[in-house]
């Protein structure tokens, strides 16, 4: 059979009255109990029960129970922060060896730049030893609870295409998100909240978009749902003028019979997936607001997060963050904008603007992991954290001429991630670059090999994690990926 006719079988399957009484006979048992007296099941549990969507694609024990990704977009530099390379502070203003750029391809590099020494001071931290710079101090008192990545490397070396090969597989538009075949796979823990929920601080968006959070093909319950820590939590979410919560309820309701009936007599999917956010959104009127008040936090904690109630920030986006894992929500994405440091002005140059950028993100993210540690969390949280490549060895030249600010162009030869908690080492850290940070000379990691450990954290086994769409079975890590088992605890 091919794949054709094996995925035309699969969608006639789930439209037929025999695949119906042989796989969904919990979903009439429920409905039997609720005839003799229980309560009924709602429409959401119905759903649940017919697309058998709680932990369906679970294969293995994982350690981790949920993910939170901290995404500098924009891609803040290695070289400043973890990478510390002696040598390329010896070369600093030389002109950049021709091996070096010959057959490579730059976003903005020609002729021929000079090269950039370390625009930071570095020191070895905690009982692993571990390079971290000035940049990040509060950072280096969590160094032995994370596991650096320091030979990371990508396909793509512009910024919307890596965001979307990082979150997707793919550098093209369409495919799922990371964390969409997440909740696909394991659903949620908390059935008032959305299993995948976005953050986004900065002032803008990721250049991709909001495809890095989108569905894809899969259906489109599974795509994140954006919150914003200033104003209302999710947009639309409070009853508008004249309506209130009991006649909300009774107009979902009708809406949701109409689409019931449509499901009966189209069995689009699509249509059970309307029905599903509906009551979602009706329920998230009270577990969003309740969630998103970061207000009720003890006074410790604010100082700890540096966090200021009612405004929009990366520390309010991270104490959200710890708030979500603790109700259960499977996948939560953070991203702050603003790391582009090319040196083409003073809001993107290496010693400007990118210290801006780490200050705002340097306690936050510890207190993030300091918090989850205290409350029992981080071994069952996986923290991860990075952009989407690097940043050149060699001084950024735009047309040919040195920029005014000292920058980095894109690079995705060598850059540096670094994950915590979720069944990931401490303490650790793997992979190693040459010796001016330019290649990765050890224990290289591609960006598919990272969605495989991800999933596998998880309990989920990136070969056996598919979709099938068009003719064929689609799935994150697309037809390459191995999983990093040095870094597992």
């Amino acid at each position: 059979m091919s794949l054709d006719q094996e995925y035309r079988y699969r969608q006639t399957q789930l439209e037929t009255r025999r695949h119906f009484l042989r796989h969904c006979t919990t979903g009439l048992g429920a409905l039997a109990l609720a005839g003799l007296g229980c309560s009924s099941p709602s429409t959401d549990q119905v759903i649940k029960t017919l697309t058998g969507h709680e932990d369906r694609m679970r294969h293995y024990f994982g350690r981790a129970k949920r993910v939170i990704y901290l995404h500098m977009a924009g891609s803040p530099s290695q070289l400043e922060l973890f990478d510390y390379k002696p040598t390329l502070n010896q070369l600093h203003d030389q002109a950049c060896p021709q091996s070096l750029l010959e057959g490579k391809k730059f976003a903005f590099i020609s002729g021929v730049p000079k090269m950039l020494g370390h625009q930071a001071n570095f020191k070895q931290h905690g009982q692993s030893g571990a390079w971290i710079s000035n940049h990040l101090p509060h950072f280096c008192q969590v160094a032995d609870d994370v596991c650096f990545l320091k030979a990371m490397h990508t396909d793509e070396f512009n910024h919307a295409p890596a965001q979307l090969f990082l979150y997707t597989g793919s550098p093209r538009l369409g495919r799922p998100s990371l964390g969409s075949w997440v909740t696909y796979g394991l659903g949620t823990e908390n059935e008032d909240l959305p299993g995948f929920v976005v953050l986004v601080s900065g002032g803008k968006t990721p250049d991709a978009g909001k495809s890095v959070w989108g569905s894809g093909f899969l259906p489109s319950i599974y795509q994140g749902v954006q919150c914003r820590s200033q104003g209302d939590p999710v947009l639309y979410i409070n009853n508008p003028e004249g309506m209130d919560r009991q006649l909300r309820g009774q107009t979902i309701k009708a809406i949701n019979e109409i689409n019931q009936k449509e499901y009966d007599e189209f069995g689009d999917d699509e249509t059970l997936t309307r029905i599903s956010q509906y009551e979602m959104a009706y329920r998230m009127q009270l577990s969003v607001p309740e969630v998103m008040d970061i207000g009720k936090e003890p006074q410790y904690i604010h100082e700890m997060y540096g966090t200021e109630p009612g405004k929009a920030s990366f520390a309010n986006n991270c104490l959200l963050a710890r708030r979500m894992a603790e109700k259960g929500v499977r996948f939560i994405q953070l991203f702050h904008w603003g790391w582009d440091s090319h040196g083409a002005g003073k809001s993107e140059a290496l010693n400007h603007g990118f210290l801006d950028r780490c200050k705002e993100v340097d306690q936050p993210m510890s207190a993030l992991i300091q918090d989850l540690k205290q409350r029992g969390l981080l071994d069952e949280t996986l923290v991860v954290w990075g952009g989407e490549f690097g940043r050149t060895p060699m001084m950024e030249n735009r047309g040919g001429v040195t920029n005014p600010f000292a920058g980095r162009d894109h690079h995705t030869d060598a850059f540096t991630i670094w994950m915590a908690g979720g069944g990931i080492k401490g303490g650790v850290t793997h992979g190693e670059t040459d010796e001016i940070g330019y290649y990765g000379i050890k224990d290289q990691v591609h960006i598919h090999d990272l969605q495989a450990t991800m999933l596998h954290t998880l309990g989920i086994h990136h070969e056996k994690l598919i979709y099938p769409f068009q003719g064929r079975d689609f799935r994150l890590t697309d037809v390459a990926g191995k999983i990093v088992k040095e870094i597992l605890v």
